[in-house]
């Protein structure tokens, strides 16, 4: 019993005062023979060292490499509108930029001095537009009536030049086959919205009605897809605009 209680006290650990030397309790702030304060025991550096700052690492600058990526993408659309590069060419027709719309693809007969029309209209925003095709004509064979021959006219008349030729005047036409008994149609047309119409006629004969078969497009190219310019009648008709 007295080595525990021996071992204990050597355990213990007795302050002294620093300046007369007296023996202190352990909790005492103010040495009781001198009266001078007791110091502080400074605190342990290893376990009071606060953690050292990490360097705040500065965040990329995205936005200019954002604004890069739009600028090229910008010149790449650019570049595939306008070039005539068969590759560039060919984007074009996968998004839409290219298209061929058909105006006429059937065998018809023009009855003697007359002629027969199709209306068609150049789409919203269309351009480097051009009316491609061909034709042929055979003279109809009816009992008892010579045929007088295979010859057919052609026009591509614009609204206005229309409605002065079927009135029986001349007029400025943008395509005219002549008489011809087959022919090819290449014509531009102005770029723009407009109605124009393709003229098959038989005026010039006064008894033989004409058999024809022809195969028309309208060509051309635009910023709007097929798509989105039906989307937006649909709307248009919709709202009744």
């Amino acid at each position: 019993m007295s080595t525990n209680s021996a071992t204990s006290s050597a355990a213990r650990v007795i302050l002294g005062c620093s300046k007369c030397g007296a023996a202190l309790p352990d909790e005492a702030q103010f040495c009781l023979k001198c009266g001078k304060p007791v110091s502080v025991q400074p605190p342990d550096p290893i376990a009071t060292k606060e953690p050292a700052l990490q360097p705040v690492k500065a965040k990329p600058k995205r936005h200019y490499v954002r604004w890069t990526l739009l600028g090229l993408f910008l010149i790449a659309v650019a570049w595939a509108a306008t070039s005539e590069n068969p590759f560039a060419q060919g984007i074009q027709e996968f998004v839409g930029f290219k298209h061929d719309q058909v105006i006429l693809d059937s065998s018809f007969s023009v009855t003697a001095h007359n002629f027969r029309y199709y209306k068609f209209a150049l789409p919203e925003g269309s351009v480097n537009v051009s009316v491609v095709g061909q034709f042929n004509s055979t003279a109809e064979k009816k009992t008892g009536v010579a045929p007088s021959g295979d010859d057919i006219e052609v026009f591509v008349l614009s609204e206005s030049a229309f409605a002065v030729w079927q009135n029986g005047y001349t007029t400025d036409s943008v395509y005219e086959s002549g008489k011809v008994a087959q022919g090819n149609v290449q014509s531009e047309l102005p770029a723009g919205a407009g109605i124009y119409y393709l003229i098959f006629s038989n005026k010039s004969s006064p008894k033989t009605a004409r058999n024809v078969q022809a195969t028309v497009v309208l060509r051309y190219k635009s910023w709007l897809p097929d798509w989105f310019r039906r989307m937006k009648g649909r709307l248009w008709n919709w709202l009744g605009l």
